[in-house]
This record gives C-alpha cells, structure tokens and sequence, in this order.
C-alpha cells in the first residue's frame, strides 16, 4: 500500500466511525492487547459458534489459536501484532460491519523527501522490501548505509516511524542520519531511552524502552529494527508481539543466531528481502578492498603440556558420558548447567575453560601484535579481544587507549573522538564495540582473540570497511594446533 492509498484508506476509515457501533465488530486496544468486541447479539453464542461466525469456518482453527475469550470485558483477546491478519479475517467473512476504534496509519505532518541519492543496491533493497508489502528484514554488511534504507523507508510510507536501536550511542547516531536523509532538524526527530522521553511523529528508541512502554507502539506505523538480531530475545520480542502495525523493517549486517532464535524474525517482522555480503559490495567499490590475513603462533613447550592435558579431561569427560555438543545451547545444559551438581562435570568445565584461555590469549601474540604495530606505525590501528584481562595487558604493555564496558561514557566519547582526530593512533577493545557505536574509520582491524560467531567477524570486519583509497586489512592471530584454529575457520565460513 503506497501513500495515496493510506490516505484513502483513512478517509474511508473516517467515514466508517459514524456507523452505529452497536452493529459494528469493534477493533480496539485495551491495555497491552488488541481487542474484538462483537455486536452484542452474538456475545451469547458458544466459542465455536462466535468465532465460526466471525471468521468463517475455514478460519477457525487459525482464530482459536490467536484469540482468548474475555467474558467479563465482553471481547476477544489477541496480541497486536495478529491485527492485520484478524480484521483481514473479518472483512472476509462480513458478519457485520468492521470499525478499528484507532489510527490504522497515522500519518507523518508532512510528507518526507529524502535529500540523498540511493546506491542502486540501497534501491534494491527498497524495492524489494516493498513487494514483501513493507515487511522483511535486510542484511547488509557494517558501512553500508543501512540507515539510509531506513530513512527511504519512511519517506516511502509517509507514516509516523519508531527506529529501535539496541543501544543509546545508537539514539543520537540515528537521529543524524536521519534528519541528513530526510532534511530535518535534529531537534524534529524525537529521543526516547537513556534519560530522554521526547515523543516526534518520527522517533528513536532504545529496545529496552520500546519494551518497559508498550503503550507508544500505538502511536506509529512503520517500526524499524536496528541490529534486529536482538529482536528475538524473549524480553524484546515482545515489542514486536506488542505492535500492531504490519508495516516493519528490520536491518542487520548478520541476523543469525547461534540458538536458532533468529528463524523467529520472520513472524516477527517478515521475511529476509534482501542480502548483500562485504567482499559483493567492495568488488563493487560501494566499501573498501580488504585482505584478511591469518597468521599464527605456536604455544610454548609448557603452554602445550597445559592445554594437552586440560584438553585430555575434557575429551575423557564428554567420551565417558557420552555426550553430543552440536551447540552452544548444548554446552550449556550438558557441560556448564551440568558443572553445578556434578563434580566431574565442573572438573571438565574447569579443564576446557584452562585450555581455551590457553588457546585465545596464547603470550606469543603479544610479539606478533608488536610486529603489526611496527609494519602500521603511522596508521590507525583497531585491535579486539574476548577478554577485557587481554584488553587491559595490550593497554598497559603497549600504552595505548583501551575501551571495554566498565569505560566511562564521557571517558569512551573523548577516546573515539582522538582516536579520530589521529590524537591516538592505536586503540584495543572488547566485545563493547562490536556494535551500536560509530568508530571512527580506519584501515586495519586485528583479532587478538574472538568468538566463533559469524556475526562478530562481520561485525569487526566492518570497523574497515568505509569506502577508501587504499586496501583495508583484518588481521588473526590464532594459536596452531589448539581449538582456535577451529573457531576461526567458523566465524569465517557460517
């Protein structure tokens, strides 16, 4: 449904409130619930008659499912989101008239035009968002303009928009952009979460906000997910159940989920519309050529004695019980929950933890990080580690800046800001800047140590890739013969 269309269709829904409400199948919210109130004269038929009547019988199983009779408030519950594909049902089966008591599409003041020229595949994506009708989730890699398909998005749609963000550095970076997209100024577009409570026609908010105040949902039709990966937390996915809008956009350079939540996002917000992958963009010099390059380190004789045999326990444990990880969910309940009550589950719990720090934090990293500082001694150089103990050595070894969760706010916005201006030309972290903060641009990223989720690669990846002269380089440093070696090959290949 283009603009034109939201229009007449709130013309029309005008002119539908003077019918008599008595006769009419009402619409309405009632607290966090969408509600159905039927025309009192079929409130006294039984469950199956009242809904078979409603929607038909070849709708009733569907409606059962989403529905829960509230016999005391003389209606049928459902969450928000069903509320497209219930009043479609409905007008269907035209048991009586249908009035939605609220604004279906509630309008922007005025309509949007967005000041940029999209990339053609920031317009494929676009396009394709919109034969999904308005629904479905885009996967572009980190510096690819994500937020500029989400300002065309509101510009297309001309409807009052909730951008979600995962965190509060995220509130202002969106705000920018979207007010350098849409030609607007800051202050028109509205904050909510981290201390602000400013409520626009088009407005940022932080999950946990959207999911503590269900009641602002109401206010908007178009939801846009940033980082829509944590959509399917069980606390966040209730803002997308909450919503009744049909109309979503959710953004996201690696969706996936190591437990699978993420197969959720379809019901959530749509299905996957689109997707690009880095090296597809930089061939195309939309982002920077980059090389990646795995060099690796070799463990002392003792470190090696130690993590044989830390890994000997481990196996043994895991071969005696005969025990299948196939995921981290599996490690969890098998080894980690296990660990709690079991003692020789804790001993192999113990082991694996000994042979892993062994693996990612292996001291002969600490030379090869020194040789890579050297080769870049004048360029800006970003390193990551999975350890914030590793983060603060690299810090106080080689005197650089450091950034983890316990960094001030005020303290990180000064580091990013020379980090910038070339004041500080090394800069070592942890998981804290995988995502949600605008990192100033360099050329070269190194992981000291990481994960195995595809995500996190993609992510650190990005830090590299704004579009430059010369080629971007992501560095590995990973221990031979040890488990990393495995968890490299993962992170690059998922």
């Amino acid at each position: 449904m283009g603009m034109n269309e939201i229009h007449a269709t709130n013309q029309a829904d005008q002119h539908d409130k003077d019918a008599e409400a008595i006769d009419a199948i009402l619409i309405e919210r009632r607290g966090r619930d969408l509600a159905i109130v039927p025309p009192a004269a079929l409130w006294q038929l039984d469950d199956n008659a009242l809904l078979t009547t409603l929607f038909g019988a070849g709708e009733l199983t569907g409606a059962r499912a989403l529905l829960t009779r509230d016999r005391r408030g003389r209606c049928l519950r459902a969450r928000p989101m069903d509320f497209a594909r219930l009043k479609a049902a409905l007008e269907a089966q035209a048991a009586a008239p249908v009035r939605v008591t609220f604004a279906e599409y509630p309008l922007l003041p005025h309509v949007p035009q967005s000041t940029l020229a999209a990339r053609p595949y920031q317009e494929e994506a676009l396009n394709a968002w919109r034969a999904a009708e308005y629904r479905g989730v885009v996967v572009l890699p980190t510096g690819s303009g994500k937020t500029i398909i989400g300002a065309l998005a509101i510009a297309d749609l001309g409807l009052r928009s909730l951008v979600v963000v995962p965190t509060i550095d995220l509130l202002r970076q969106w705000r920018d952009a979207l007010a350098n997209a849409l030609g607007s100024a800051p202050d028109d577009i509205g904050l909510y979460g981290g201390g602000d409570h400013e409520l626009q026609p088009v407005t940022i908010i932080t999950y946990e906000s959207a999911q503590l105040h269900p009641e602002l949902l109401w206010q908007f039709g178009l939801l846009v997910f940033d980082e829509c990966h944590h959509l399917p937390a069980p606390t966040y996915r209730q803002i997308a159940e909450g919503a009744f809008t049909p109309y979503r956009l959710g953004l996201s350079a690696t969706p996936e989920r190591a437990d699978l939540e993420h197969l959720a996002l379809e019901r959530l917000i749509g299905p996957e519309v689109y997707r690009r992958q880095p090296e597809e963009l930089a061939a195309d010099r939309y982002l920077a050529q980059y090389d990646e390059q795995r060099l690796s380190v070799a463990l002392a004789p003792d470190e090696r004695a130690r993590y044989d045999a830390a890994r000997a326990v481990f196996r043994g444990y895991i071969a005696r019980r005969r025990i299948s990880i196939a995921s981290p969910a599996d490690f969890q309940r098998k080894i980690l929950w296990a660990s709690a009550r079991d003692p020789e589950a804790r001993a192999a719990m113990l082991a694996w933890r000994e042979a892993r720090g062994l693996s990612l934090n292996a001291p002969a990293k600490y030379a090869l990080l020194e040789e890579i500082f050297a080769r870049h001694r004048d360029e800006r150089v970003l390193v990551f580690s999975e350890y914030n103990l590793v983060v603060e050595e690299i810090s106080r070894r080689f005197c650089i800046p450091q950034i983890t969760h316990k960094t001030p706010a005020e303290e990180r916005r000064l580091i990013l800001e020379r980090f910038r201006a070339g004041r500080f030309s090394k800069l070592v972290t942890g998981r804290v800047l995988n995502e949600g903060v605008d990192i100033p641009d360099c050329a070269v990223a190194v992981i000291v140590s990481g994960t195995s989720t595809r995500r996190e690669y993609i992510q650190r990846l990005g830090r590299v890739l704004r579009p430059k002269e010369r080629r971007a380089t992501l560095y590995e440093l990973v221990t031979e013969g040890t488990t990393e070696e495995r968890v490299a090959d993962r992170r690059r290949n998922r």
